[in-house]
């Protein structure tokens, strides 16, 4: 069973293990806040498989994610980094004749014994495109509390939500107009905003900033740093420079296989595996 720090072998890419890469392209970071592997865990996770009919697309996964951190999740198209991600709130089971083997333990209880929304209240995700409800900008961040019967004044958890989600300020004087009118970083800022208002525990993020300009990539960001005190962040990203200056920790998969997991200074400026030391220096993926 692989822990924080672990690295993990996987299947060879056409790398022999003593073929060295140039450094003078690794990545120089700026130091970061220690996060250890004493830190309180949220996932551990162990030989997670998953299956799209007979093709097994994960195999055998290992990790623990420690609670309170931003954990990114590198490697090329088609290694498995969506599909890990979706199986941390059983949005795996919308696939059709997708099969997950292996435990998913969220605070030490097994996610396949929860009930879904239960779960997916406490596991929110946010998507690669944004993806708002036509609806107003109220009743988007509001969806989610309706349904869950919340008790309290909307309008407070709305303009709460809107301001974890750093949006507030522009659009705070347009609340009843349509969603659809924001930008596309709005839009995901939006989306965000509507993940957090049921305070979930995990927030899930797959690519969500592939679309967007550099200045919303930065909110975006910035906005990880101000949730990670109150709320577990993983996110998936194909942006080399994103998980460095964003994440506390990246996991790197491979054909399906869990390659390296490392605080995120050290994986980026020493690698342990020559496959990660050629992927971040774009050897190859």
């Amino acid at each position: 069973m692989a822990g924080v720090g672990t690295v993990h072998s996987g299947n060879n890419v056409n790398l022999k293990s003593d073929q060295s890469v140039d450094t003078p392209q690794r990545f120089s970071l700026p130091p970061k806040p220690s996060v250890t592997a004493e830190s309180s865990l949220r996932f551990k996770i162990s030989g997670l498989k998953v299956f799209y009919g007979p093709k097994e697309v994960l195999h055998g996964i290992d990790i623990n994610i420690s609670a309170n951190i931003v954990t990114a999740l590198i490697g090329p198209s088609g290694c498995g980094k969506s599909t890990f991600l979706r199986s941390l709130n059983r949005m795996t089971e919308t696939v059709r004749n997708a099969r997950v083997e292996g435990d998913i333990l969220l605070d030490g209880e097994n996610i396949m014994d929860m009930d879904v929304v239960k779960l997916r209240r406490r596991v929110g995700m946010v998507f690669q495109r944004p993806n708002p409800f036509p609806k107003s900008i109220f009743d988007n961040v509001a969806y989610g509390l309706r349904i869950n019967g919340h008790q309290g004044s909307l309008t407070e958890a709305v303009e709460k939500s809107l301001r974890r989600a750093a949006l507030w300020d522009e659009v705070k004087d347009q609340l009843h107009k349509s969603a659809y009118a924001l930008s596309g970083g709005q839009q995901q800022r939006l989306c965000i905003a509507r993940a957090l208002a049921v305070d979930p525990e995990v927030l899930l993020l797959d690519e969500p900033c592939s679309a967007l300009d550099p200045v919303t990539t930065a909110k975006i960001e910035e906005l990880l740093f101000q949730l990670k005190p109150s709320c577990t962040i993983v996110i998936v990203t194909h942006n080399m420079q994103q998980a460095a200056r964003a994440s506390d920790f990246t996991a790197f998969l491979l054909e399906g296989r869990l390659i390296e997991y490392q605080p995120t200074p050290k994986l980026f400026t020493t690698p342990a595996d020559p496959r990660t030391e050629a992927y971040i220096t774009g050897r190859f993926g």
